[in-house]
């Protein structure tokens, strides 16, 4: 694991990468919940998710949003941090060339990946843990073109996967039993899910 300094558009912003055992074959941005909730890339259920990533040859890079420990600016909160999910794919891009590009998120982190994926092409794949569908509503899910996985807590106070309407087969949902919006208690569960659909995918 390295510290990874990149410039973004409200200044220079801080990421963890961590490299595979196995050589590099894609790549994937990690998204950090809401910062002034104290999210921060050292979130446990970024780092599993990143950790699961990595076992099928993903460079990871979780980053800090503007703000937030080194990164530099202020939060926004409507939009503006989805330009520093693109900086750090942008990071990746340019150390590792172009390769597969996920991105990844957790609640907060989750909205802002699928408002980034609905607009980016370039990102081939998402995976959101917890969006939050009471505070954003469904925002850019619905112009989501690109496979994705969705995991959800059934007693999630945010919002569960019932209250997802019908939007196509690109989008799979996952549903774990007895897990709030933090998944207390459950945190491997949304890592097995995520090496699930990782391996899913790399066959």
């Amino acid at each position: 694991m390295s510290t990874l300094l990149f410039e973004g558009p409200a200044g220079v912003l801080e990421g963890r990468l961590e490299l595979p055992d196995s050589e590099v074959e894609a790549l994937a941005v990690v998204c950090h919940p809401h910062p002034l909730h104290g999210g921060s890339l050292q979130n446990t259920l970024c780092v599993r998710a990143a950790r699961a990533l990595r076992e099928f040859s993903f460079a990871t890079l979780r980053l800090n949003f503007r703000g937030v420990g080194k990164s530099e600016g202020a939060h926004d909160g409507d939009g503006a941090e989805d330009q520093d999910a693109l900086a750090a794919l942008d990071a990746l891009r340019e150390r590792f060339g172009y390769l597969p590009e996920w991105a990844v998120g957790y609640s907060f982190g989750a909205r802002t990946v699928c408002s980034l994926a609905a607009v980016e092409a370039r990102i081939e794949r998402t995976i959101q843990i917890a969006l939050p569908l009471k505070s954003y509503g469904l925002g850019r899910l619905a112009d989501l073109r690109q496979p994705s996985l969705l995991i959800f807590g059934d007693q999630d106070e945010f919002g569960t996967a019932a209250e997802l309407p019908q939007l196509g087969t690109h989008l799979e949902i996952r549903t774990i039993p007895g897990a709030d919006h933090f998944f207390r208690g459950r945190t491997p569960l949304v890592e097995e899910h995520v090496r699930d659909y990782a391996q899913k995918a790399s066959t």
